[in-house]
């Protein structure tokens, strides 16, 4: 890096410092500095989303599933599309009349007794420290391995026994701290609308420097093609042949496992329902249609728009790197080798801020956690809200300190993506039940938390009982915590009247789960569960039309863009139509 890019990333730096400073004046109250008061536009919320996935860790992930994989790969976080659909148009007015703070405290307004306690105290703690800890050193393995392929740092011994890598990312976890710390969601949310341009910008400038490094696209798809691999242009990883279809063996990817990814993955996840800082977006958004702006915003952003510039980067650098052993480097390699001073210095920037948008978001969400659903519910009821402002800091802090200590011990982003899932899998399709059925209970989704936590770990970790099959090991692990939360609901007697009363009255849950409660409330659902289904199904039909759309176009694989985009344009007109009824439908039940 020339000194000119040391310039502008320290400007960079220095810029959000202060925007996180001044910021933090907004913060009188616990709603302020975890939910921003609650007056988040859609577009600022969704942009926000949007640039918390954008980790300095994405492209590379990116790039080391295409490297490996080839573009069929890309189903592995693809199909996440499902459940972010379902968020955006089903779950997100749900969440916003919710009222609650986080998720886990959501558990007390569905759910009563005890149980409702644990399972909030208990998913608290799993979210905000193993699960949290291990999102924030994936972003921090990210940048680790950044900075070293930039040859900011060489991994050598520096001062006091540590590293100059160490060094360095104490350093940038120190800025990020403070501005996060200060500022709580207000510093986040805004600088994550500043920190997705230049995220986007960055990306746009390597994508095109790299095609023309290649010589264009169509030399891009001709040196691909010459590699005999043809997992590395396919949309699906099957070919068509004069004998009809095949299975591309090479992405290596099994038919389990593609078809976990499509049927089981996205479901079955702990996210099935949201995710826990969308659903912080959510809440702190104005009202329930701005919680459904910010889903969209994020689906088009997070899907169309950057998907492709990545996945152009990892394509290049297989023809531009051949010899590149961490498929994951390519993306810096090439940022690198290919762009002069100023614009590498704005790709760097572009980079670290896409890792302080993940880090800070992860940290403030974590603390919500920690302040909100054990230290104020459990330890503190009658805390004041300086000393719940104070605790959220001191938490924050600590986050941050382990979420580093687990950068250390990693080498894979790949590897951690996939453990995260692991982890997080089997408690999904509890956790959309609760909005449909008034029977699931808190033991259920308790068993089922636990359940899929501790089956997902054991066959990813555990020689024993590791099971090296991604597709197969989320099916074991979705059927057994499938019998455990099956069985505790069948054993364990309902939710009380009360309690299913309250949360009817206050969300008023659609579907004919519901109806006797309903009934004898004399509440009218605001919309039906079939059209939430049609709602669903055409949003998905026009997200992933979009999608393999835009790759067919790009890749000259002119039939299937066709064939796509048809699909896209038969489904956004009546999605126009029920958008405009469902305006008219909301808009009352705002707050």
């Amino acid at each position: 890096m020339a000194p000119i890019d040391w310039i502008l990333l320290a400007a960079y730096l220095l810029f959000t410092l202060v925007l996180g400073l001044w910021l933090a004046r907004r913060n009188r109250s616990e709603d302020d500095y975890f939910v921003a008061g609650r007056s988040l536009n859609g577009w600022l919320a969704g942009a926000s989303m949007a640039a918390t996935t954008f980790s300095i860790d994405t492209p590379l992930y990116v790039a080391g599933l295409v490297g490996s994989r080839g573009l069929v790969g890309n189903w592995e976080w693809w199909s996440f599309g499902l459940a972010h659909v379902a968020m955006a148009v089903v779950f997100a007015p749900l969440w916003r009349r919710s009222g609650v703070l986080t998720d886990a405290a959501f558990t007390e307004l569905r759910y009563g007794g005890p149980a409702a306690a644990w399972l909030r105290g208990i998913k608290a703690f799993l979210l905000a420290l193993p699960v949290n800890c291990i999102g924030i050193g994936y972003a921090f393995l990210a940048m680790r391995k950044v900075v070293e392929a930039l040859g900011i740092v060489r991994g050598e011994p520096a001062f006091a026994g540590l590293s100059d890598t160490v060094w360095l990312l104490v350093v940038v976890a120190a800025l990020v701290l403070v501005y996060t710390v200060a500022g709580g969601l207000w510093a986040v949310v805004v600088t994550d609308g500043l920190q997705l341009l230049l995220a986007l910008g960055g990306a746009l400038a390597v994508a095109v420097v790299a095609l023309q490094a290649v010589g264009g696209m169509d030399q891009l798809l001709e040196k691909l093609a010459a590699m005999d691999r043809p997992e590395l242009l396919s949309l699906f990883p099957w070919e068509w042949g004069s004998e009809g279809p095949s299975w591309i063996e090479g992405s290596g990817i099994s038919i389990s496992m593609f078809s976990a990814y499509l049927a089981l993955q996205w479901w079955s996840f702990r996210r099935s329902d949201g995710g826990g800082e969308f659903i912080q977006r959510m809440l702190a958004t104005k009202d329930e249609r701005q919680a459904q702006v910010a889903g969209w915003v994020f689906l088009v952003v997070n899907y169309l728009v950057r998907s492709w510039l990545w996945v152009v980067v990892a394509l290049a650098a297989l023809v531009l790197l051949p010899a590149q052993q961490d498929l994951e480097l390519g993306y810096p390699a090439l940022a690198v080798s290919l762009l002069p001073p100023v614009a590498l210095g704005l790709v760097v920037v572009s980079l670290v801020a896409a890792f302080m948008s993940t880090v800070s978001t992860a940290v403030n969400w974590g603390a919500s956690y920690l302040t909100h659903d054990l230290y104020q519910r459990f330890c503190r009821p009658q805390a004041g809200q300086k000393e719940l402002l104070l605790v959220g800091q001191l938490t924050s802090v600590l986050l941050l300190l382990l979420g580093v200590v687990t950068a250390l011990i990693s080498d894979s982003i790949g590897t951690v993506f996939r453990l995260v899932i692991a982890i997080g899998t089997g408690p999904g399709v509890v956790l959309v039940l609760r909005w449909f059925w008034w029977r699931v209970n808190a033991p259920a989704e308790l068993a089922a938390m636990l359940s899929g936590f501790l089956v997902g770990f054991s066959t990813s970790v555990v020689p024993v009982l590791r099971i090296d099959d991604y597709g197969i090991r989320l099916m074991v692990t979705t059927g057994l915590s499938a019998l455990i939360w099956l069985g505790v609901l069948v054993a364990t007697p309902p939710e009380s009247p009360e309690v299913l009363e309250r949360f009817v009255l206050q969300v008023n849950p659609p579907g004919p789960g519901w109806s006797r409660w309903r009934q004898r409330l004399g509440v009218e659902p605001f919309e039906g569960l079939d059209r939430l289904l049609r709602r669903f199904v055409l949003s998905t039909g026009l997200l992933f039309g979009g999608l393999l759309a835009t790759g067919g176009f790009l890749l000259h694989q002119q039939r299937a863009g066709w064939i796509c985009l048809a699909i896209a344009a038969l489904c956004l007109q009546p999605l126009r139509r029920d958008w405009r009824q469902s305006v008219a439908a909301v808009g009352p039940h705002n707050g």
